[in-house]
């Protein structure tokens, strides 16, 4: 009995915390789809927004790159081309 109670709290704290996430909505432009895709299978989308006004186009460059590089995102070049596009028009600090 006591397993089923721990699992049932357990149950409810991931519930409650999971129902207080932000949806983060991307402005939609080209690329956004590729944005979605690659980075938010690492990582939520909120740090876009939340890293926007410090990041211009030269620092969304270099971010992109460490996640290829160094963080082994695996984005092709194609890709990452149209990634920092969209986050400097759109989120260019």
């Amino acid at each position: 009995m006591r397993t089923y109670v721990i699992a049932f709290v357990a149950a409810l704290i991931a519930t409650s915390a999971m129902a207080d996430e932000l949806v983060i909505k991307l402005r939609q432009d080209a690329g956004v789809d590729k944005v979605e895709a690659n980075c938010e299978a690492c990582h939520t989308l909120a740090y876009i927004a939340m890293n926007s006004p410090f990041l211009n186009a030269a620092a969304w460059d270099a971010e992109v790159t460490k996640m290829i590089k160094a963080m082994g995102a695996p984005i092709n070049d194609a890709d990452a081309k149209v990634i920092k596009d969209y986050l400097t028009k759109n989120y260019g600090g």
